[in-house]
C-alpha cells in the first residue's frame, strides 16, 4: 500500500474537496457508530463518498481477503463507484464486476483479491456459485440504490448472496427514493436512518394529470400529442409496464426506445444514442435510467 492515503483529511485534499456537505457528515457519523444504516438522499448529492470514507477507515490493511461487498443495480453504477474509490488513493484494491463484461476479465482481476468488491447481483451470484473467492472475511455489505436492484428483478440473487455471508457485522443501504420497503432478507435490525430526501427545492415544474387506470395509455397518447415534437422520457415502475407501453406506442407509429436494467448493455447504449441524436422522440425507462 505504498503512497496510500489513510486518513479522511488526506483523501478529501486529493479529491479537492474542502468541506463535506451536511448529509455526508451525518452519514459518516451514523455509519461509524451504528451496525445498520439507511441513507436516503437525492441522486448526485455524494452518497458514494459518504459511505466510502467510513468504509475505507474500517478496513484491515493486513488482510489479503475481500472485506467489503457493494451490490449495485447497474453496470454504470458499479463502474462509477469503482472510479470514485480508486480516485481516493487509499491504496486498497477495488474491483467492479458486472453482466456484459467478459468473465475471463473478472477471473484475471480476482486472482489478486481486492479489499472491496463491487458488482451487480447477477454477476456476484455467479462468482459465489463457483467459489472464486472466500466469503468468510466479508464484514461489510452495502446495497447501493437497493430498491432499484429489487425493481429490476435481482431479489433472488440478493437474497442468496446475503445468505452466504457468515461474517457480516455492518450493513449500509442507500436509496434516492422515499418510503421504500426494506426486504426481510436484508436482516436490518434497528437501523439508523439518515434522511435527506425532500430537503432541496426542485427546479422542475411539475404538472399532474389524473387518469382512470383503464385509460392510462389513451391519456398518455393525448399528452404526447400535446407536447408535439419535443423529446420526453416515460418512466415506468416495472419492466413489464415498459413492454406494454412500447407495444402501444408502436401501434400508434410513435418512434421510441426502451431502457431498463434487464436489457443487454449494447441494446441499452443503442437506445440512449438514438434518443440523444433525435432518432427516437420518446424513451421508455425504469427510473434506473
Amino acid at each position: 500500500m505504498a503512497n496510500s492515503i489513510k486518513n479522511q483529511e488526506g483523501i478529501l485534499a486529493k479529491l479537492n474537496i474542502h468541506q463535506l456537505n451536511p448529509m455526508q457528515d451525518e452519514a459518516i457519523t451514523a455509519i461509524k457508530t451504528h451496525t445498520n444504516t439507511i441513507l436516503l438522499s437525492p441522486t448526485g448529492t455524494g452518497k458514494t463518498l459518504a459511505f466510502s470514507l467510513p468504509l475505507l477507515d474500517s478496513l484491515d490493511p493486513e488482510s489479503n481477503e475481500i472485506q467489503a461487498l457493494i451490490l449495485v443495480p447497474s453496470r454504470e453504477l458499479a463502474i462509477q463507484i469503482e472510479q470514485v474509490i480508486r480516485s481516493m488513493g487509499s491504496g486498497y484494491k477495488v474491483n467492479a464486476v458486472y453482466g456484459g463484461r467478459p468473465m475471463s476479465k473478472d477471473k484475471i482481476e480476482l486472482k489478486h483479491v481486492p479489499a472491496i468488491l463491487i458488482g451487480t447481483p447477477g454477476r456476484i451470484s455467479d462468482h459465489f456459485s463457483n467459489d472464486r473467492f472466500s466469503k468468510k472475511y466479508i464484514k461489510t455489505i452495502i446495497l447501493d440504490e437497493f430498491d432499484k436492484s429489487l425493481e429490476v428483478g435481482f431479489e433472488y440473487e440478493m437474497r442468496g448472496i446475503i445468505n452466504e455471508l457468515p461474517s457480516i457485522s455492518k450493513r449500509i443501504l442507500t436509496s434516492a427514493t422515499q418510503g421504500v420497503e426494506i426486504p426481510d432478507f436484508v436482516r436490518l435490525d434497528k437501523p439508523k436512518t439518515v434522511n435527506y430526501l425532500g430537503t432541496s427545492v426542485s427546479k422542475l415544474k411539475v404538472k399532474t394529470v389524473i387518469s382512470p387506470a383503464k385509460n392510462k395509455l389513451n391519456t398518455l397518447l393525448h399528452l404526447l400529442n400535446h407536447i408535439g415534437n419535443q423529446q420526453g422520457i416515460i418512466f415506468c415502475n416495472l419492466k413489464d409496464s415498459i413492454q406494454k407501453v412500447s407495444s402501444f406506442l408502436e401501434s400508434k407509429n410513435i418512434s421510441h426506445g426502451c431502457f431498463n436494467g434487464g436489457m443487454e448493455q449494447k441494446d441499452r447504449e443503442r437506445s440512449l444514442i438514438k434518443f440523444r441524436n433525435g432518432t427516437n422522440q420518446i424513451l421508455i425507462a425504469t427510473d434506473l435510467a
